[in-house]
């Protein structure tokens, strides 16, 4: 029963990280396909605002998943790292490189120093959620076993590499949806229907990678297409699905608060769908729940640490993303700095 539970837990965690850092690596990816510097100017003022106050924080959920699967459930973490260390390497690599890309490129002074952050930003949020979902395609593929060892093979197959553009497309996704919103709370107009038509845009690619890996799961994850077409996998398929086109109908009006809740409800049902599809196996169908679960002492402290955790690191998340929403979170002026009486909102019509 507690070990149910922590899968539970785990599924929610991966959900929460899909979505948040989702958003996070979609803005990213909005911010490569820009253009050149004229061009992609405004689109990548629009980016650094929006996610400025925010970014880091979204790594709390992949550090909780981490926790999760190495204590919780060992087995999995050894079988899962060993098979597939590579293009989990090459996602962290992603990461660091990201993290340092976005971080490095504002205060560079040069222009060429400038790009080139920005390029290293923009390049790893493309790669860090392909290798991500392959690795996730490799598992869902019945590739990877205890025991299995490291092989191009494991995280190559059709599964995996279809698994890869859809989490791509779903980052970019989500990262329009949210920026929509967000010019609309810095008062950019234009980019409003800028980021709205890649929303849409965005949302299309989506659907037609859904169908696609439909046909691939069929024939190379038997197990989870079952699950996909039955019992609770079937039924968190068709709220995506209704989540998707109440997402379209939203943001073919003024895009609001609830067109994100929307967006954030068709990725969130796809990955619990698959959570669900692949009952009771972690890795269908070579290791279940009860098998990969660690001593019972383990589990049941993860659950009361967990607890915790939600107690009380749940509230302090929520209110940074309340404050970030509400325009709190907004960067000083130089006036404010100097002790001036300037306009809070010089510095944002400054740097646009």
């Amino acid at each position: 029963m507690t070990a149910d539970l922590i899968a539970v837990v785990l599924l929610l965690a991966v959900t929460a990280y899909a979505c948040a850092g989702g958003t996070d690596y979609g803005a990213g990816f909005w911010d490569l396909t820009a253009g050149g510097t004229e061009r992609g100017r405004r689109p990548r003022w629009l980016i650094d605002h929006a996610m400025a106050p925010v970014w880091e924080v979204n790594n709390v959920w992949l550090i909780f998943v981490l926790v999760i699967m190495w204590t919780g459930f060992p087995v999995l973490f050894q079988t899962v790292f060993s098979a597939m260390w590579l293009p989990l390497a090459l996602a962290a690599v992603g990461m660091v490189l990201r993290g340092a890309g976005f971080a490095l490129r504002k205060p560079a002074q040069r222009l060429a120093g400038r790009r080139l952050y920005g390029a290293v930003f923009a390049c790893a949020s493309l790669v860090t959620p392909f290798f991500l979902g392959a690795a996730v395609g490799g598992a869902a593929s019945e590739r990877v076993a205890p025991g299995t060892e490291a092989s191009a093979d494991v995280w190559t197959s059709p599964t995996s590499i279809v698994f890869g553009l859809v989490a791509i497309a779903t980052t970019a996704f989500l990262g329009a949806v949210f920026l929509t919103g967000d010019a609309r709370r810095f008062d950019a107009p234009d980019l409003v229907g800028y980021f709205r038509r890649r929303a849409l845009g965005s949302l299309a690619v989506l659907t037609v990678l859904a169908v696609v890996t439909g046909f691939v799961t069929h024939e190379d994850s038997p197990y989870v297409w079952h699950g996909l077409t039955h019992g609770l996998g079937l039924l968190f398929v068709i709220v995506a699905g209704a989540a998707a086109l109440a997402t379209v109908w939203l943001l073919l009006r003024t895009p609001g608060t609830w067109v994100r809740v929307t967006a954030v409800g068709v990725v969130a049902s796809a990955v619990i769908a698959w959570g669900m599809a692949q009952r009771p196996y972690l890795l269908p169908t070579s290791l279940t729940v009860a098998d990969a679960a660690g001593a019972p002492s383990t589990l049941t402290w993860l659950a009361i640490v967990t607890l915790v955790a939600l107690v009380v690191v749940m509230p302090a998340v929520v209110l940074l993303y309340w404050l970030d929403t509400h325009g709190e979170l907004g960067e000083l002026t130089d006036s404010e700095l100097s002790g001036g009486s300037g306009n809070p909102g010089d510095g944002a019509v400054r740097d646009s």
